[in-house]
């Protein structure tokens, strides 16, 4: 580990450190632009310029520099000083005064370092450069005539995301940057590119022109929209979410977050329940909460009830929802609305016990009936990170284009009880083999089949456990710790024919077969199962209520209220709360933080933040076989839940990028 000194400071780096680390080691702070810590090394914007001795007497990128013994490195001298200020006057030169009527306003990095590092005038009095705008889709806004040539966005395409869709035109002062021959950016983590720019070139076409960042308030969340449980920020403006932005966390999202979870923010305040309705005659009328309840009340079901969550359920709700079917004396309680029916009596079996980050190590994966990049789309560049360690990929389900090298070995789930040899000894011989189980493979008996699998191949080892299963619905994890699984799914629960069925926001439910049963929906979006309830009882979306969540890999995560649901909507625990009372049952809570207590008591895993340790995995079952025709779950990337289809932006998404339709003209 070499030593150094940085503006008089000794210390020691680790090796392979850059300048520019060390001089953040030691609390200095480098100016940068093209400069990410998660992208490779550019050194294309010369901001990050210091004075290195021994070296020539002259600024050099710090970024580009590696440190090494004996360096003694400025970053206040008067020759660094004066070189920054001339990068600064170059980079403003063809810069446009759009800061006013510029979306990246208050948080513009080129703003910031102008201030701190620039000159207080500008001597430039030519004209200036201009660039015509870029197509880059429904999701990017393109101002290229602010584009400062970082490169982040380039970099991040054909690195992290593993798609070359964006690049650099030309040379010199007419260098552009532009998707190839003006298509839009097509990918499932595009808008990241948003939060990479450091100028106004790249921002939110959608959120153009709504607020400026000083008006929000920002809430911390957990997105919802698959089950990797991404960090989010939801920053809001009154009653009303504005934005989606990734937080950053290396554990699960690292800064990244998928295009459907940043941009179904717009469905938040779209096709909402605001008020209860009943079935009358065959046709929904509007009601009060207690003509609701009241007429709930007169069809108190005992033990004949079912409770379906759907995919977007927090903890506590569930929780709130067992307590109540439990106080009737029912065990009906199910949620893979779709009709999945695995195992679930030992948890080990059903997470990702390899750990997101964990997954980046492996040397030798098997995708067993998943589409990584539309299930789970943080998790594609992990898998992207461990090929360009060496790991070998091997695909069983339909192909998809993983954008890295594997190897597709067939479309039937059988195919894993007969790998190619080639295929086999790559993971006899393996230090780190792992499986990633999909839903497409949990319902043709895949779990089984995938247990063997992790037998045969010794998955589990010391310091090691590469038996993983990918889940798609945000609520999924939580919802087996609460014991939301019945042995045969949802069709004990058909079978049951209860007189009551409880929808948690159960969209995707084919609800034609509870025709006997009274459906009472508890949701926040007119959505599928809004369609056929016989009463609604409008609750609180994701953003609307504090929450628990538990991700794929089994990590608690707690998400904050940001705004206040629309109408007369309500939180869902207080609308089970209220059905206690309208059926004459206790459930031994009033108030959030006891129902939080009593779900902690009951389930002391949900009260520690982090991961879950749900024991050794199961022994593989005796001839289990897995077999049929894959199908993958995810038909449309866009529009996978209600609030999703509920939103403007998604459904453009999925007409412009899925489905090839035409983009619509202003005058249409």
């Amino acid at each position: 580990m070499p030593k150094l000194k940085v503006d008089g400071i000794e210390l020691e780096v680790p090796a392979g450190a850059t300048v520019l680390q060390a001089c953040e080691l030691a609390g200095k702070e480098i100016p940068r632009f093209c400069y990410h810590e998660r992208l490779s090394i550019a050194g294309n914007c010369r901001m990050c310029l210091v004075e290195v001795k021994p070296g020539p007497p002259k600024p050099q990128a710090s970024c580009a520099l590696p440190a090494a013994e004996g360096q003694e490195i400025r970053t206040d001298s008067a020759m660094v000083k004066a070189a920054r200020e001339g990068v600064m006057e170059f980079l403003l030169i063809n810069h446009p005064l759009d800061c006013p009527i510029c979306d990246q306003g208050g948080e513009c990095d080129l703003q910031d370092q102008s201030v701190a590092y620039g000159r207080g005038a500008s001597r430039y009095r030519e004209a200036k450069r201009a660039v015509t705008q870029k197509t880059m889709g429904p999701l990017i806004k393109t101002v290229m005539t602010r584009c400062i040539h970082c490169t982040r966005c380039v970099r991040f395409s054909e690195e992290v995301a593993g798609v070359d869709e964006i690049g650099a035109l030309y040379r010199g002062e007419a260098m552009q940057i532009a998707t190839y021959l003006e298509a839009a950016a097509t990918h499932e983590l595009s808008a990241n590119v948003i939060d990479l720019c450091p100028v106004g070139a790249l921002t939110s076409r959608p959120y153009a022109f709504e607020a400026r960042p000083w008006e929000l308030t920002k809430t911390l969340g957990i997105d919802v929209s698959d089950a990797i449980g991404a960090n989010i920020r939801l920053d809001s403006r009154g009653r009303e979410v504005l934005r989606i932005l990734p937080r950053v966390n290396d554990d699960v999202n690292e800064e990244w977050l998928a295009d459907r979870a940043r941009y179904l923010v717009d469905g938040l305040t779209r096709r909402r329940l605001d008020r209860p309705w009943l079935r009358v005659d065959g046709t929904l009328q509007p009601a009060t909460w207690a003509e609701a309840l009241a007429a709930l009340g007169g069809t108190n079901p005992g033990a004949s009830l079912g409770v379906i969550a759907g995919d977007l359920v927090d903890a506590e709700t569930l929780f709130a929802a067992k307590a109540l079917a439990q106080a009737l004396g029912s065990t009906l309680l199910e949620g893979r609305q779709t009709g999945l029916a695995y195992d679930t009596t030992n948890l080990a079996a059903v997470a990702f016990n390899s750990t997101l980050a964990g997954i980046e190590t492996a040397d030798a994966i098997l995708i067993y009936g998943s589409h990584v990049r539309d299930e789970a789309p943080l998790l594609n560049p992990r898998l992207r990170k461990a090929v360009k360690r060496g790991a070998k990929v091997y695909l069983i389900g339909p192909w998809w284009d993983p954008t890295y090298p594997a190897l597709h070995l067939g479309d039937d789930a059988g195919v894993i009880h007969a790998l190619p040899d080639a295929v086999v000894s790559v993971f006899a011989q393996a230090a780190r083999p792992a499986i990633i189980i999909g839903g497409g493979a949990l319902a043709k008996g895949g779990l089984a089949a995938g247990l063997g699998f992790a037998a045969k191949f010794n998955l589990v080892r010391d310091g090691w456990n590469g038996f993983n299963v990918l889940h798609f619905a945000a609520a999924r994890m939580a919802g087996l710790m609460l014991g939301y699984a019945q042995a045969g799914g949802i069709a004990d629960i058909v079978a049951a024919a209860p007189r009551v069925v409880i929808s948690l926001g159960a969209d995707e439910v084919d609800w034609t077969r509870f025709a006997g049963s009274l459906i009472v929906h508890i949701g926040h979006h007119g959505d599928k199962a809004a369609h056929q309830a016989d009463v609604i009882l409008p609750a609180a979306a994701f953003s609307e209520k504090d929450g628990t969540y538990v991700n794929t890999e089994g990590r608690v995560q707690y998400a904050e209220k940001a705004v206040f649901a629309p109408g007369d909507a309500r939180e869902d625990w207080t609308i089970l709360r209220a059905l206690a009372d309208a059926w004459g049952v206790s459930i031994g809570f009033d108030s959030f933080a006891e129902l939080r207590a009593a779900m902690i008591a009951a389930v002391p895993a949900l009260g520690v933040e982090g991961l879950v340790d749900y024991g050794p995995l199961p022994a593989a079952p005796v001839g289990a076989r897995a077999g049929g025709v894959i199908g993958y779950a995810v038909k449309d990337r866009y529009l996978t839940n209600a609030i999703s289809r509920a939103s403007p932006t998604l459904q453009r998404c999925s007409a412009e990028l899925i489905h090839g339709q035409a983009p619509a003209e202003a005058a249409e």
